[in-house]
């Protein structure tokens, strides 16, 4: 019989009940045992969602995020946060965000909190952790605490529980050593700790663990090869079953490793590693199970299931009882259930499956080739009839959008005139002074603001009305910035639910979702939407708003937009046609916007790609080829303009250093990067290029609550223009301010531009 079991399952609830619990926690509007009493009862829930599957995870949920509570469980908190006193869950905090809960910080000194970890994107995903700090001096000890209270939980609940842990190798991989010794000398450490963290399992009745080594799917040094062998060598006087999951891409030249190992079972990821299913099936020993992610657990098309039995029957037939089913990797980047959409375009919801519906899939697989086809027969007919229906729908396709994209040339990709050329030419226009001083583009979604959106949506404002209330809140963050005394102002993006579905809402080819969210970090939920068509613009989306904005101020107004590459990295995307299509589509289409926006008289255009470096693929090798077509896309975008006018870019939490001659190739006049998390270690990218336009190094880390000071940004500042000249410089915080108070904002801002001020007076 083939065996169901799941990866991961969405933790943030279908209402996103974590993601509120969190932040009333935070606020000080509930107890630590309320937040702890919902994370019982979101587990509780999951677990019966999961309760036909063979084997359920767990360990899989996290207040903020699977990494850091690898780091707690093991020990390995950073030294800046040991000597605080308070529950676990407080420190847990600190390390996240810079500060617990309101009320929790009487210690001394900690009022303005401390420094959160640096975070950044899980692997090729738009899910952020938190990364490990090491030191040649780290100790590791293990604290069970939290894994032996969630089995407990679901034992009692009668789950049939397979704990789910991040691998010794991954955690290493990646975390950062903070004084440049070697990660590596730590294994064997960290390794005793692992074998410890075996043990109280197996004293708990565990059968099977999920260990987790994504790493496998990328190109590893010798060195990180051969540790693999050294790591799972200690592993084998050992009493429970290890499952070795990998997930986002294709093992290559470490599948010969993997099936060596010497574990019970590999998880492959069929979706992006098919070819190698085969592979392993001949390789792996006759006593290992093989775990095929046959269900796609980052988007949420429905799965060909007769497709998927076509071979997966074969491998049932040679494999028995060896062979398991499961989703690709976690199902925490799908939303969790589709039946409560039932708002979504008919037509296209037939098309989707979410968390709950792919679980469905699984079952269905298993069930066919477990009982035969027949006990399936009605669902296989349904699932064949909208792959069909998908497939043939006239909506998917578009003439016109082909025929533009036909007639794209190199021209379209350049400006009139070299960067060295365009950039007097702004000067002479703008007349901003030394380090000038700007916003990522977004300012507080109030409460005001949300008020106003519910009530549009609901139909209790009217359109006029609903105008009306954002002009009073672009009219609100134009005043507070000139109050500020910023140099470049923004439009504040009140009228925004969020930086692609806003647009996306206004291109041809989309759909939205109602309750589609997926974590993006801690309490930070997204909900992608869902490129289904061909890509066009109807109409203008932005040009209304921002010449308002500009027509109360005499100050520069930036037009904010998101480009091609970040719409594209942070939708459910098509999978019936290349990414690059689609990115080229997207790209023609914003490339109108921006036209029109120079045309209304806005003459500085910030085009977001946040996501750019996220859809690297995970392997070097292939990293050329996205490039070529990730930033021709970009510069398809920008570059319809004219050399006065002056182009942006945003990038967040991007460790960009390594694609860096790529992202000078964009040309855009000036970005605006992550800086403050990693202390300016961003900027390593530039002691060895020579970046040719204008930066500005983020200095305020918008996802802490804590205020930077003058001083701090000064220093900042100063690091920054030891590898860039001063001249080229801007000051700016790390990302847009959507996510914080206005009470934050303004005695951060107040400093940063106070920094601007004092560096202006160093240089003269």
């Amino acid at each position: 019989m083939v065996t169901t079991h799941n990866l991961g399952f969405p933790r943030i609830g279908a209402k996103r009940e974590l993601k509120f619990g969190l932040e009333r926690y935070w606020k000080g509007e509930s107890s630590r045992d309320e937040l702890k009493a919902l994370g019982a009862e979101l587990r509780a829930r999951h677990w019966n969602n999961q309760r036909e599957l063979d084997l359920a995870p767990v360990g899989d949920f996290a207040f903020y995020d699977q990494v850091l509570d690898m780091s707690f469980t093991l020990g390995n908190l950073p030294e800046r946060v040991r000597g605080y006193h308070g529950d676990k869950l407080d420190n847990y905090f600190r390390v996240a965000r810079g500060r617990s809960a309101a009320g929790a910080e009487e210690h001394a000194d900690c009022c303005g909190g401390v420094a959160a970890g640096e975070m950044t994107k899980w692997f090729d995903t738009n899910y952020h952790y938190i990364v490990p700090e090491f030191t040649a001096d780290t100790q590791f000890s293990l604290d069970f605490s939290r894994l032996s209270e969630h089995l407990k939980e679901a034992q009692a609940q009668g789950v049939k529980a397979k704990p789910v842990i991040v691998g010794p190798l991954t955690y290493l991989w990646l975390g950062k050593a903070k004084d440049d010794s070697d990660k590596l000398a730590l294994l064997p450490r960290l390794m005793a700790v692992y074998r410890a963290l075996l043990s109280h399992f197996n004293a708990l009745g565990v059968e099977w663990v999920q260990i987790d080594e994504p790493i496998l799917v990328t190109e590893l040094e010798p060195a990180w090869r051969e540790a693999f062998t050294r790591a799972y060598e200690g592993f084998e006087e050992r009493s429970v079953k290890l499952l070795l999951a990998t997930y986002f891409g294709e093992l290559k030249e470490n599948l010969e490793l993997a099936v060596k190992l010497p574990v019970d079972g590999l998880h492959i990821d069929a979706i992006n590693a098919r070819e190698e299913i085969a592979q392993a099936a001949q390789k792996l020993p006759a006593t290992s199970v093989l775990s095929v992610g046959a269900i796609n657990g980052r988007n949420i098309w429905k799965t060909d299931l007769n497709a998927a039995l076509e071979w997966l029957a074969p491998l049932a037939q040679q494999l028995g009882e060896r062979l398991w089913i499961a989703p690709s990797c976690s199902l925490l980047h799908v939303p969790v259930d589709l039946t409560s959409e039932a708002k979504l375009d008919a037509e296209i919801r037939s098309w989707l499956a979410f968390a709950l519906q792919k679980l469905d899939e699984v079952k269905v697989l298993a069930t066919a080739l477990n009982q035969g086809r027949d006990k399936v027969a009605a669902e296989l007919e349904a699932n064949a009839a909208a792959i069909a229906a998908r497939r043939n729908s006239p909506r998917v396709n578009n003439p016109a959008v082909k025929a533009a994209l036909a007639r794209i040339d190199a021209k379209l990709g350049n400006r009139q005139h070299a960067y060295a050329e365009r950039a007097p030419k702004q000067a002479a226009l703008l007349n901003l002074p030394a380090f000038p001083t700007t916003t990522i583009g977004s300012f507080p979604q109030t409460g005001e603001i949300r008020l106003a959106r519910s009530q549009f949506k609901s139909g209790a404002l009217d359109e006029a009305g609903y105008q009306a209330a954002m002009r009073k809140e672009i009219a609100r963050s134009v005043r507070e910035q000139e109050a500020l005394e910023l140099d470049v102002l923004v439009h504040g993006e009140a009228e925004r639910n969020d930086m692609v579905e806003y647009f996306g809402e206004q291109l041809d080819g989309y759909a939205f979702s109602q309750f589609g969210w997926v974590q993006s970090y801690g309490s930070r939920c997204v909900k992608p939407p869902i490129l289904f068509g061909d890509i066009s613009r109807p109409k203008a989306m932005t040009v209304d708003w921002i010449t308002y904005a500009q027509s109360l101020t005499r100050k520069p107004m930036k037009g904010m937009l998101t480009g091609p590459v970040t719409i594209l990295n942070w939708s459910f995307v098509r999978d019936d046609q290349p990414r690059s299509v689609s990115c080229y589509q997207l790209a023609l289409a914003i490339r109108e916007e921006v036209i029109d926006l120079e045309k209304a008289g806005v003459r500085v255009i910030q085009i977001d790609e946040a996501a750019l470096r996220e859809g690297l693929p995970l392997r070097r090798a292939q990293w050329g080829e996205y490039l070529r077509w990730a930033v021709e896309s970009f510069r398809i975008t920008a570059n319809g303009v004219q050399d006065e006018t002056q182009i942006h870019t945003h990038m967040c939490y991007s460790e960009f250093n390594d694609i860096i001659a790529s992202i000078a190739d964009m040309d855009a006049d000036v970005i605006t990067i992550e800086t403050s998390r990693s202390d300016m270690e961003l900027l390593d990218a530039f002691d060895n290029f020579r970046y040719p336009n204008e930066i500005g190094p983020g200095v305020y880390d918008i996802h802490s609550p804590n205020i930077p000071t003058q001083e701090h940004i000064v220093q900042l500042m100063q690091k920054a223009a030891e590898r860039i000249p001063a001249a080229r410089l801007w000051v700016n915080p790390d990302c847009g301010l959507k996510t914080r108070q206005w009470a934050e904002v303004i005695p951060a801002l107040t400093n940063m531009v106070l920094a601007a001020k004092t560096l202006r007076s160093q240089v003269g």
